[in-house]
């Protein structure tokens, strides 16, 4: 099983960016899938959630309105649309499969009991 997220890079404050993250492996119906981010020093952040099946979608509080999470399920892949990034935004993202569980739960364990999570991507936010 494999979760790779890309996409990342430095962007301007209020700039867009798009991550991916290809999933193999598993069937993305039997899941849900979720980003987190962790920023140094900082506590690990639950970002937004997806289950593939039905396309529900959940979000964390600082992202909400700014992040839009959705699927190619054709091509086993996840996204995170992000926009008017802020410097607050600055952390590694990575994305996490939860077998069998709603968003909300998994969003509050914000992918410590993931059944299998990628590497992550960097995402800086600067001027």
């Amino acid at each position: 099983v494999q979760l790779q997220a890309s996409g990342g890079g430095l962007v301007q404050p209020g700039d867009s960016l798009r991550l991916s993250c290809a999933v193999s492996g598993i069937t993305l119906d039997d899941y849900t899938i979720a980003w987190f981010r962790q920023a140094p020093g900082k506590e690990r952040e639950a970002v937004s959630c997806l289950n593939p099946a039905h396309g529900g979608t959940d979000y964390g509080d600082s992202v909400k309105g700014r992040f839009t999470m959705f699927s190619d399920n054709a091509k086993n892949t996840l996204y995170l649309q992000m926009t008017s990034l802020k410097p607050e935004d600055t952390a590694v993202y990575f994305c996490a499969a939860h077998g069998g569980i709603r968003c909300s739960i998994a969003l509050a364990g914000r992918g410590y009991a993931a059944d299998y999570r990628g590497k992550g991507t960097l995402v800086t936010v600067s001027s």
